[in-house]
């Protein structure tokens, strides 16, 4: 039993590739203690990028003030997505998955005249909480950028009367 605690610790503490050794906002090392001891069943989970960049986009969301994930082209490009029923759920999301952390960049528009700081924090907290209450990881930072604010009828003009004779 000893012998297998040495062997675990002695892999955790060998040196990482030249790829792994980049800078990194989230911990990739693997810790034992997240492992239920009752556990019977050998394995192993690995939840992709795109899974938690999903479910983040999906808490984002939510949030009462949001208007909409991703940039300008992003958006443009979602638009077209969504006319063929093919919704990009983690649009103006960015992530970085490691084997117990995660964090988050998202890209938003705010509906006016909601108050821009309380929806990016409301953001934060709803991601955070989505993504360690569902994936189960922790999250060491969300990153929210506002690019725009939309305002209702501002996208309705075609049906708008001209205001020039």
């Amino acid at each position: 039993m000893a012998e297998d605690q040495k062997n675990t610790t002695a892999a955790a503490e060998t040196p990482k590739s030249p790829a792994a050794a980049q800078a990194s906002r989230v911990d990739r090392t693997f810790s034992s203690s997240r492992v239920p001891a009752d556990t019977d069943a050998a394995g192993k989970t690995t939840i992709s990028d795109g899974v938690v960049a999903k479910v983040a986009g999906i808490a984002a969301r939510e949030v009462a003030g949001v208007y909409a994930l991703g940039g300008g082209g992003a958006r443009a490009f979602g638009a077209i997505r969504d006319a063929v029923n093919a919704t990009d759920l983690s649009q103006g999301v960015k992530v970085e998955v490691g084997e117990t952390q995660a964090a988050a960049d998202l890209t938003i528009v705010v509906e006016y005249p909601a108050p821009i700081q309380e929806v990016a924090d409301n953001v934060r907290a709803a991601v955070a909480g989505a993504i360690s209450r569902l994936v189960g990881l922790e999250v060491v930072e969300v990153n929210v950028e506002v690019n725009d604010v939309h305002i209702a009828g501002a996208d309705d003009d075609n049906d708008s009367e001209s205001r020039v004779a």
